[in-house]
């Protein structure tokens, strides 16, 4: 299904469209009726007419040879012919066309309901073209203009996806997660039981599972280096604040070989007895059980997970 044979027509409900191909994405709502007050007759515009009005006005510049950008030259004309080619743009999946033409209709009419669904559809322009800090930047000037609008909810959501998509591997800098995930959280908070916050719900556990990646990873080098202490503090932030992501049994384990290595035999049979009673099928606990077998531990780690095992 492509966004053009997804779209709503009917311009109150212009919010309500859902794009569950992978995102959920604004409605593009085309203008039939001339806005202009005192106009004589409904007219209608032909794509062919929208086009042709937008081609027009495009021109192409360059500088240095090594720069390339449309800009749109200032030609008034009426909102229905400009929103419209910014919807045919966008159907074509022009990206960079659409996003210009729906600026335009901010631009020659800042005042009307079509520039405010114009500032969204070009976030969600800017977003489909892998714009991400444009749709962001897009959205926050939306809601810093229309804080309680219809399109408050998406641009919200639009935000928090925009982070989420330039969320990179767990060897680099994960700053940009911690954006996605506090605006991922925000989402959730302001529109609980929408279709906005499930979405983001389910992206949070990516997100947690993307940061205890990173904890995981910088704990390792801890203890390859034998900075023990160190690698203990990553081991345990994984444990106790992403408990119910994938790394916590490696996590367990690692605070083990980290605990004997320090001589701390009590505290290795506690996360010992923690990863048996939860993960008792895993290597990991399997792994564990050897380790604490070499230093002649493993019957107490045994005991305390099947005395926890009989408090249940």
């Amino acid at each position: 299904m492509n966004l053009g044979e997804s779209l709503l027509k009917n311009k109150q409900d212009w919010l309500n469209f859902l794009y569950r191909a992978l995102y959920i994405a604004p409605p593009k709502v085309k203008v039939r009726e001339q806005c202009k007050p005192g106009a004589g007759r409904v007219t209608m515009l032909s794509t062919r007419t929208s086009l042709a009005l937008a081609c027009a006005a495009l021109i192409v510049t360059a500088c240095g040879g090594n720069r390339q950008a449309r800009d749109l030259a200032y030609v008034e004309r009426p909102v229905e012919a400009l929103y419209n080619a910014a919807a045919d743009e966008l159907d074509q999946r022009d990206y960079i066309s659409a996003i210009e033409l729906f600026n335009e209709v901010e631009r020659q009419h800042p005042y009307s309901e079509w520039a405010r669904r114009s500032t969204m559809m070009s976030a969600y322009a800017s977003f489909r073209a892998r714009r991400y800090d444009d749709a962001i930047s897009t959205s926050q000037r939306y809601l810093s203009l229309n804080p309680a609008g219809q399109g408050a909810p998406y641009a919200h959501y639009l935000i928090a996806l925009s982070y989420f998509q330039q969320i990179v591997d767990v060897g680099r800098d994960q700053k940009t997660t911690e954006l996605a995930r506090d605006a991922l959280n925000d989402v959730v908070r302001r529109y609980p039981g929408t279709d906005y916050a499930r979405d983001a719900e389910i992206k949070i556990d990516m997100v947690r599972d993307q940061l205890a990646g990173k904890d995981m990873e910088i704990g390792r080098w801890y203890l390859r280096r034998n900075q023990h202490l160190a690698a203990v503090n990553r081991f345990k932030t994984v444990v106790d604040e992403y408990e119910t992501t994938s790394h916590v049994p490696e996590a367990l384990y690692r605070l083990i070989e980290s605990y004997v290595s320090l001589g701390l035999n009590d505290q290795a049979v506690a996360a010992a007895s923690v990863l048996g009673y939860n993960y008792p099928n895993t290597r990991w606990y399997s792994d564990g059980y050897k380790l604490l077998d070499r230093y002649g531990i493993a019957e107490q780690a045994a005991a305390r997970t099947n005395e926890q095992a009989s408090l249940d």
